[in-house]
């Protein structure tokens, strides 16, 4: 059996790579560190099996180029550049495991709130320049904090948010009464969220009904002093739109480790004073990269119908 591992931070972990060579010794890892896409991806997979596959796009010309290929485990949790319907038809199989990386997100996620929530980085620009002067922020304690996802991360992140006594809302298109029962979260309409959080953070999946989830009128209905967090996928929210009310002081602050593009191309949009920028480095903390690729070589074996296990 063939393996090839397209991402480039596992083919450079050398725990992952031990492990996942002492049970499969034929296994082509991304060495060179290449940007694999289209053409480069397709020839890279070619003659290999089964493959662990990271941010990169596998649409229904690249299953139709390899035949060869029966399954796919993911490394890592979303599944924006996978085309599962042409996974399906064409017969190939995923490895997935949900909320590997949680704990690594939600950490990031309050880093991030109390960051801006005391204007740490205008503090600390000040000062390198200077500046001796103490900004008066807010505490993240008692915040009223809305979670847009309640999934794995958004779940993990509602329980540490109540050892800081925050009040958490919560918008879903799915119910968890028991859990919001047993963590005193507040499930709510994504408008009324907008309306009334402090802190607005989103854990959402990229698909047609995400897309531009956070347009311009939903922006609108933040608070001027509220802060927007972003862990999820860049193309949930209007970027342009966001910019305009960062720029006029229409919402607070912002703090993204995802962009629509990525590497972002807003120049402007990431100078802002009011904007803390991070490059998609939510799941980059050594316990999650374990935990990740550990669930990539597991999903090798363990593996079913893509849209059945996406929708379970």
């Amino acid at each position: 059996m063939r393996i090839a591992v397209t991402s480039r931070s596992f083919s450079r972990h050398p725990v992952l790579r031990a492990e996942l060579t002492a049970r499969y010794p034929d296994v082509t890892f991304n060495d060179q560190g290449l940007a694999l896409a289209g053409e480069s991806l397709i020839a890279f997979l070619r003659g290999h099996g089964r493959a662990i596959i990271g941010l990169e796009k596998l649409d229904d010309s690249a299953f139709a180029a390899l035949p060869e290929l029966k399954v796919v485990s993911k490394y890592g949790v979303g599944f924006d550049a996978i085309d599962l319907e042409a996974m399906t038809r064409r017969g190939v199989k995923l490895g997935w495991t949900g909320g590997v990386n949680r704990r690594s997100v939600s950490e990031l996620v309050i880093a991030f709130a109390i960051t801006l929530l005391r204007h740490l980085p205008a503090a600390n620009a000040e000062l390198r320049g200077g500046t001796w002067r103490q900004p008066v922020g807010r505490q993240l304690s008692d915040r009223i904090v809305g979670i847009v996802g309640c999934g794995h991360v958004g779940k993990d992140l509602a329980v540490l948010l109540r050892a800081f006594g925050c009040r958490v809302l919560a918008h879903d298109i799915r119910d968890f009464p028991d859990f919001y029962a047993r963590h005193g979260v507040r499930a709510t309409s994504l408008d009324e969220l907008l309306r009334e959080a402090d802190v607005v953070t989103l854990h959402l999946p990229l698909d047609s009904s995400t897309r531009g989830m956070l347009s311009a009128d939903r922006l609108a209905l933040m608070r001027p002093d509220a802060i927007l967090i972003n862990t999820a996928r860049g193309e949930i929210i209007d970027e342009s739109a966001l910019k305009a009310v960062l720029k006029t002081n229409r919402l607070a602050a912002a703090a993204f480790d995802v962009f629509a593009v990525e590497p972002p191309r807003d120049a402007e949009l990431l100078t802002l004073p009011n904007f803390l920028a991070t490059p998609h480095i939510g799941g980059a903390a050594e316990e999650a990269i374990l935990a990740m690729g550990r669930a990539a070589i597991a999903g090798l074996e363990s593996f079913g119908d893509p849209l059945a296990i996406v929708k379970s």
